[in-house]
Protein backbone atom coordinates (compact mmCIF):
# COMPACT_ATOMS: atom_id res chain seq x y z
CA UNK A 1 0.00 0.00 0.00
CA UNK A 2 1.53 3.27 -1.12
CA UNK A 3 -0.32 6.37 -0.03
CA UNK A 4 2.20 8.60 -1.79
CA UNK A 5 1.51 6.96 -5.15
CA UNK A 6 -2.25 7.03 -4.53
CA UNK A 7 -2.06 10.74 -3.76
CA UNK A 8 0.06 11.48 -6.82
CA UNK A 9 -2.27 9.51 -9.08
CA UNK A 10 -5.25 11.27 -7.58
CA UNK A 11 -4.00 14.82 -8.02
CA UNK A 12 -2.96 13.95 -11.59
CA UNK A 13 -6.53 12.81 -12.30
CA UNK A 14 -7.85 16.01 -10.69
CA UNK A 15 -5.63 18.04 -13.01
CA UNK A 16 -3.99 20.00 -10.22
CA UNK A 17 -0.32 20.50 -9.45
CA UNK A 18 1.16 20.26 -5.96
CA UNK A 19 4.81 20.66 -5.05
CA UNK A 20 6.47 17.59 -3.47
CA UNK A 21 6.78 19.34 -0.10
CA UNK A 22 3.04 20.03 -0.11
CA UNK A 23 2.29 16.39 -0.93
CA UNK A 24 4.60 15.30 1.88
CA UNK A 25 2.79 17.54 4.37
CA UNK A 26 -0.57 16.11 3.27
CA UNK A 27 0.72 12.60 3.93
CA UNK A 28 2.11 13.70 7.30
CA UNK A 29 -1.38 14.94 8.16
CA UNK A 30 -2.77 11.49 7.33
CA UNK A 31 -0.15 9.87 9.57
CA UNK A 32 -1.26 12.07 12.46
CA UNK A 33 -4.92 11.32 11.75
CA UNK A 34 -4.27 7.57 11.68
CA UNK A 35 -2.37 7.78 14.97
CA UNK A 36 -5.05 9.78 16.78
CA UNK A 37 -7.89 7.84 15.19
CA UNK A 38 -6.86 4.66 17.00
CA UNK A 39 -7.62 6.32 20.34
CA UNK A 40 -10.12 9.08 19.69
CA UNK A 41 -12.10 7.75 16.70
CA UNK A 42 -12.03 11.10 14.89
CA UNK A 43 -13.28 9.72 11.59
CA UNK A 44 -15.22 6.65 10.53
CA UNK A 45 -12.60 5.88 7.87
CA UNK A 46 -9.82 3.71 9.27
CA UNK A 47 -8.59 2.05 6.09
CA UNK A 48 -5.33 3.80 5.10
CA UNK A 49 -5.95 3.52 1.37
CA UNK A 50 -9.46 4.95 1.68
CA UNK A 51 -8.11 7.89 3.69
CA UNK A 52 -6.33 9.21 0.60
CA UNK A 53 -9.50 9.28 -1.50
CA UNK A 54 -12.10 9.97 1.21
CA UNK A 55 -10.11 12.66 3.03
CA UNK A 56 -7.29 14.15 0.96
CA UNK A 57 -8.71 13.92 -2.57
CA UNK A 58 -12.25 14.66 -1.36
CA UNK A 59 -10.90 17.95 0.04
CA UNK A 60 -8.48 18.74 -2.79
CA UNK A 61 -11.20 18.42 -5.45
CA UNK A 62 -12.82 21.69 -4.31
CA UNK A 63 -9.63 23.78 -4.29
CA UNK A 64 -9.80 25.00 -7.93
CA UNK A 65 -13.26 26.41 -7.20
CA UNK A 66 -12.35 28.44 -4.09
CA UNK A 67 -11.12 32.02 -3.84
CA UNK A 68 -8.75 34.09 -1.63
CA UNK A 69 -8.18 34.56 1.16
CA UNK A 70 -9.80 34.52 4.66
CA UNK A 71 -11.71 31.28 5.20
CA UNK A 72 -13.47 29.52 8.04
CA UNK A 73 -14.20 25.79 8.02
CA UNK A 74 -17.37 25.39 10.11
CA UNK A 75 -17.79 22.03 11.80
CA UNK A 76 -14.24 21.17 10.80
CA UNK A 77 -14.16 17.79 12.55
CA UNK A 78 -10.67 16.35 12.09
CA UNK A 79 -9.67 19.34 9.96
CA UNK A 80 -11.35 18.52 6.67
CA UNK A 81 -11.20 20.45 4.47
CA UNK A 82 -9.69 23.33 6.50
CA UNK A 83 -6.29 21.81 7.23
CA UNK A 84 -5.96 20.65 3.64
CA UNK A 85 -6.70 24.19 2.47
CA UNK A 86 -4.11 25.59 4.88
CA UNK A 87 -1.47 23.15 3.63
CA UNK A 88 -2.16 23.75 -0.06
CA UNK A 89 -2.63 27.54 0.18
CA UNK A 90 -0.16 28.91 2.75
CA UNK A 91 -0.99 32.44 1.52
CA UNK A 92 -4.60 32.08 2.72
CA UNK A 93 -5.73 32.54 6.32
CA UNK A 94 -7.75 29.55 7.54
CA UNK A 95 -9.81 29.36 10.72
CA UNK A 96 -11.26 26.03 11.81
CA UNK A 97 -14.28 25.84 14.08
CA UNK A 98 -15.85 22.92 15.95
CA UNK A 99 -17.63 22.47 19.27
CA UNK A 100 -16.06 19.04 19.86
CA UNK A 101 -12.95 19.55 22.02
CA UNK A 102 -11.56 16.12 21.14
CA UNK A 103 -11.50 17.07 17.47
CA UNK A 104 -10.19 20.61 17.97
CA UNK A 105 -7.41 19.22 20.18
CA UNK A 106 -6.31 17.04 17.29
CA UNK A 107 -6.53 19.95 14.85
CA UNK A 108 -4.43 22.11 17.16
CA UNK A 109 -1.79 19.38 17.43
CA UNK A 110 -1.75 18.97 13.64
CA UNK A 111 -1.29 22.73 13.19
CA UNK A 112 1.71 22.60 15.52
CA UNK A 113 3.32 19.46 14.11
CA UNK A 114 2.81 20.52 10.49
CA UNK A 115 4.06 24.04 11.17
CA UNK A 116 0.99 25.72 9.71
CA UNK A 117 1.42 29.44 10.36
CA UNK A 118 -1.81 30.31 8.53
CA UNK A 119 -4.27 28.17 10.50
CA UNK A 120 -6.06 28.66 13.83
CA UNK A 121 -8.63 26.46 15.52
CA UNK A 122 -11.48 27.48 17.81
CA UNK A 123 -13.58 25.23 20.05
CA UNK A 124 -17.03 26.76 20.31
CA UNK A 125 -20.52 26.62 18.87
CA UNK A 126 -20.83 28.58 15.65
CA UNK A 127 -23.74 30.68 16.92
CA UNK A 128 -21.66 31.80 19.91
CA UNK A 129 -18.54 32.71 17.94
CA UNK A 130 -17.87 36.40 17.33
CA UNK A 131 -14.56 36.75 15.44
CA UNK A 132 -12.88 40.13 15.11
CA UNK A 133 -13.11 39.97 11.31
CA UNK A 134 -15.57 38.38 8.94
CA UNK A 135 -14.61 35.95 6.19
CA UNK A 136 -14.30 35.93 2.41
CA UNK A 137 -15.33 32.29 2.34
CA UNK A 138 -17.25 29.95 4.64
CA UNK A 139 -16.92 26.25 3.90
CA UNK A 140 -18.40 23.10 5.40
CA UNK A 141 -18.20 19.40 4.74
CA UNK A 142 -21.37 17.63 5.87
CA UNK A 143 -21.90 20.11 8.72
CA UNK A 144 -25.65 20.52 8.42
CA UNK A 145 -28.29 20.92 5.72
CA UNK A 146 -27.82 23.86 3.37
CA UNK A 147 -30.42 26.29 4.68
CA UNK A 148 -29.29 25.88 8.28
CA UNK A 149 -25.65 26.26 7.23
CA UNK A 150 -26.32 29.57 5.49
CA UNK A 151 -28.54 30.95 8.26
CA UNK A 152 -26.31 29.80 11.08
CA UNK A 153 -23.13 31.34 9.66
CA UNK A 154 -24.53 34.54 8.18
CA UNK A 155 -22.87 36.64 10.90
CA UNK A 156 -19.47 35.34 9.77
CA UNK A 157 -19.55 36.39 6.11
CA UNK A 158 -17.87 39.57 4.86
CA UNK A 159 -19.73 41.97 2.57
CA UNK A 160 -18.51 40.29 -0.62
CA UNK A 161 -18.04 36.87 0.94
CA UNK A 162 -19.62 33.64 -0.23
CA UNK A 163 -20.34 30.15 1.02
CA UNK A 164 -18.99 26.86 -0.32
CA UNK A 165 -20.96 23.83 0.88
CA UNK A 166 -19.52 20.41 0.15
CA UNK A 167 -22.41 18.06 -0.54
CA UNK A 168 -23.40 14.76 -2.08
CA UNK A 169 -26.58 15.37 -4.05
CA UNK A 170 -27.88 18.76 -2.84
CA UNK A 171 -31.15 18.89 -4.81
CA UNK A 172 -33.51 18.25 -1.88
CA UNK A 173 -31.67 20.78 0.30
CA UNK A 174 -32.12 23.62 -2.17
CA UNK A 175 -35.73 24.01 -1.05
CA UNK A 176 -34.52 24.93 2.44
CA UNK A 177 -32.48 27.92 1.26
CA UNK A 178 -34.06 31.13 2.65
CA UNK A 179 -35.10 33.82 0.17
CA UNK A 180 -32.34 36.22 1.22
CA UNK A 181 -29.67 33.84 -0.08
CA UNK A 182 -28.76 33.11 -3.68
CA UNK A 183 -27.36 29.78 -4.89
CA UNK A 184 -24.89 30.94 -7.55
CA UNK A 185 -23.90 27.55 -8.91
CA UNK A 186 -23.73 23.85 -8.18
CA UNK A 187 -20.50 22.23 -9.32
CA UNK A 188 -20.53 18.48 -9.90
CA UNK A 189 -17.29 16.90 -8.71
CA UNK A 190 -15.59 13.59 -9.39
CA UNK A 191 -13.21 12.35 -6.70
CA UNK A 192 -10.69 9.71 -7.85
CA UNK A 193 -11.17 6.45 -6.00
CA UNK A 194 -14.47 7.56 -4.48
CA UNK A 195 -17.63 6.00 -5.90
CA UNK A 196 -20.07 8.53 -4.48
CA UNK A 197 -21.83 11.67 -5.63
CA UNK A 198 -20.01 14.88 -4.77
CA UNK A 199 -20.87 18.49 -5.48
CA UNK A 200 -19.97 21.99 -4.32
CA UNK A 201 -22.71 24.55 -3.76
CA UNK A 202 -21.60 28.18 -4.06
CA UNK A 203 -23.99 30.64 -2.42
CA UNK A 204 -24.10 34.31 -1.50
CA UNK A 205 -26.30 36.71 0.41
CA UNK A 206 -28.40 38.96 -1.77
CA UNK A 207 -26.95 42.46 -1.70
CA UNK A 208 -30.02 44.07 -0.19
CA UNK A 209 -29.87 41.64 2.72
CA UNK A 210 -26.26 42.30 3.71
CA UNK A 211 -25.89 44.35 6.86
Amino acid sequence: MNQSADLQNGITQLGISLDPDIQLKLLQYLELLQKWNKIYNLTAIHDQKKMVSHHLLDSLVVMPHLWPERWVDVGCGAGLPGLIMAIVRPDWEISLLDSNSKKTSFVQQAIIELGLQNAKVYCTRVEDWKPAEQFDGIISRAFTELGSFLNGTRHLVAKNGRWAAMKGLPDRELESVPAEFSVEKIITLQVPGLNAARSLVIASCKESEIT
